[in-house]
C-alpha cells in the first residue's frame, strides 16, 4: 500500500513551490480550463441529438448538476491531501505507484495533447481576424505556446496573473454574447424554420445519453484547482470555495449561453453546426458574427492554454518528486516555477505541434481522463477504510451514497464511450498494457540513481 504523500527533504535543496494562490487564481484556473474551444461545438451536438428548446436547456443543467456531484466528492481529496500534482496525487497515495503513474503519465500527456489542439484552433481563429496570418495556424500555435512558457518561466505569480486577467475577459466576452441575443432582436428570427420532432422512448434515453457525453466532455476541467492544493493559501478555505465557486461559474455561463442561443433562434437551427455561436452571432450582426465569436475563441483559448501549461509542469513536478520521472523535474526557481517540467511540458506539445496527430492521442486518453475521475471516486472508498482518523477539513455531504451515484455515473459514461468508439478503447487498452514494463523501468533506473 503507498506511503503518505510527503515532501522529501532534498526538495528544501532544490527550491519550492510557493503557497500564493488564493481564491481568485482557484475561480480563474476552473473557469479557464473548462471553458475552451467546445464550448463552441457543443450546441450543435447537443441540438442534432435533441431538438427541443426545453429538452436542449435540460441537458446544461443536467451537466451543471453531475458537475457538482462530483466537485462535491473531489474536494475531500484536495483538502485531505493538500499536495499539488492534481489526479496523480490521489491516485498514488491511495492506490500505489503504479496507478498513480497510469493516470500522471495519461494525464501529462492529454493536457500537452489538449492545449496543442486548442493552440490550432487559436491559430486558425487568428486567421480569420487577421487575414495575412491565414495558413499560418502552427506557426502561430507554436509561438503562442513558446510566448506562454516564458511568461511562466518568471514566477507562478506571473501565471496566476495572466490566467486571471484572461479568464475575467472570457467571462466579460460570454456576457456580452448574453446580452446581445437577449437585448437584440433579429429579422431572422421571424424566419420559419423547419421543425424537428423528438425521439420516442428508448430512442429518446439513447439521444439524452449521447447529448451526456458531449455535456460532461464540456464541463470537464472543474477540478483545475487540485493540482496547485499545495500552492494554495489555506487550502482547507479555498479549495472547497474554488471548487463549488468554478462549477457554479461555469454552469452560469453555460446555461445562460443556451439559453441565449435558443432566444435567438429555434434550436433547430443548430442543428449540425459546427459553430453554434457563431450562427447565432450572424443572425444579430448580418454575416459579422463570425468574426466576433473568432475573436471571443481566441480569448477562451489563451486562457484554456495558460491554465493547460501550469497544470501540465505540476503533474511532471509531483511525479519527479516521487522518483516517478526524471529527478530533475522537481527543480523550482525562486518565482515558484517547476522549470524543468515547464520546459519539458513545453517541448511535448510544440512536439504535438509540429508532428501533428494530438487529435488521435486525445481520443485514445479521452478514456483516461473519465478514469482519472473513477479513480479518484475508488481513492476516497479507501482512504475512508484505510484512514477514517485523518483530519479531513471537508467532508463530502451524504457520503457514502453521494460518492456511489459519481462512481456509477462516470462509469456508465466510461461504458457508452467504450461502446461509441472500440477501436479507440482497444488502444488505451494496449496503452495501459504497455504502461506496466515503462513503470517497472522508471522504478529500476530510479533506484540504481543517486539520490
Amino acid at each position: 500500500m503507498a506511503s503518505a504523500v510527503e515532501v522529501p527533504s532534498s526538495q528544501r535543496r532544490r527550491g519550492r513551490l510557493l503557497q500564493i494562490l488564493g481564491f481568485g487564481f482557484g475561480i480563474a484556473i476552473i473557469v479557464g480550463n473548462t471553458i475552451g474551444v467546445g464550448m463552441l461545438r457543443t450546441p450543435g451536438d447537443v441540438a442534432t441529438q435533441l431538438p427541443n428548446r426545453e429538452v436542449f436547456l435540460a441537458v446544461w443543467i443536467v451537466g451543471a448538476f453531475f458537475t457538482l456531484l462530483a466537485a462535491m466528492n473531489v474536494t475531500e481529496l484536495g483538502t485531505m491531501l493538500p499536495y499539488s500534482g492534481g489526479h496523480y496525487t490521489f491516485a498514488r497515495h491511495a492506490l500505489g505507484e503504479y496507478p498513480g503513474f497510469v493516470i500522471g503519465w495519461t494525464d501529462w500527456l492529454s493536457t500537452c495533447g489538449s492545449e496543442s489542439a486548442a493552440a490550432v484552433v487559436m491559430g486558425e481563429y487568428l486567421g480569420i481576424l487577421f487575414p495575412p496570418l491565414a495558413g499560418q495556424s502552427r506557426v502561430l500555435a507554436a509561438a503562442i505556446v513558446i510566448l506562454l512558457a516564458a511568461l511562466q518561466w518568471r514566477g507562478v505569480r506571473w501565471g496566476s496573473g495572466f490566467q486571471q486577467f484572461s479568464t475575467l475577459l472570457k467571462g466579460l466576452g460570454f456576457f456580452a454574447f448574453v446580452f446581445a441575443c437577449f437585448f437584440f432582436r433579429s429579422a431572422s428570427q421571424l424566419a420559419p424554420i423547419a421543425t424537428t420532432q423528438l425521439p420516442h422512448r428508448w430512442a429518446l434515453f439513447v439521444a439524452f445519453l449521447l447529448a451526456m457525453q458531449s455535456m460532461i466532455y464540456t464541463y470537464d476541467g472543474w477540478a483545475g484547482v487540485i493540482y496547485f492544493s499545495e500552492e494554495v493559501r489555506n487550502p482547507a478555505r479555498n479549495i472547497p470555495r474554488s471548487m463549488f465557486g468554478g462549477a457554479l461559474a461555469v454552469a452560469a455561463i453555460y446555461i445562460s449561453v443556451g439559453w441565449a442561443l435558443v432566444h435567438v433562434l429555434p434550436v433547430t437551427a443548430y442543428v449540425g453546426q459546427q459553430m453554434a455561436l457563431g450562427t447565432a452571432a450572424d443572425s444579430l450582426w448580418s454575416g459579422h458574427g463570425t468574426r466576433l465569436i473568432a475573436a471571443l475563441t481566441v480569448i477562451s483559448v489563451i486562457s484554456f492554454m495558460n491554465a493547460c501549461h501550469m497544470m501540465a509542469s505540476r503533474i511532471l513536478f509531483a511525479m519527479s518528486r516521487d522518483k516517478l520521472v526524471t529527478s530533475h523535474a522537481d527543480l523550482v526557481n525562486r518565482g515558484g516555477t517547476p522549470t524543468i517540467a515547464l520546459a519539458l511540458s513545453t517541448a511535448a506539445a510544440l512536439m504535438f505541434i509540429v508532428y501533428g496527430g494530438f487529435n488521435k492521442i486525445i481520443a485514445v486518453l479521452a478514456f483516461f481522463f473519465v478514469i482519472n475521475y473513477i479513480a479518484d471516486f475508488i481513492s476516497i472508498f479507501v482512504m475512508r477504510h484505510r484512514e477514517p482518523n485523518r483530519e479531513r477539513p471537508y467532508r463530502i455531504p451524504g457520503y457514502p451514497w453521494t460518492t456511489i451515484l459519481a462512481l456509477m455515473i462516470y462509469l456508465g459514461f466510461l461504458a457508452s464511450i467504450c461502446a461509441a468508439d472500440t477501436r479507440n478503447s482497444i488502444y488505451a487498452l494496449i496503452l495501459l498494457a504497455g504502461s506496466y514494463p515503462a513503470f517497472r523501468l522508471v522504478r529500476k533506473m530510479s533506484a540504481g540513481s543517486p539520490q
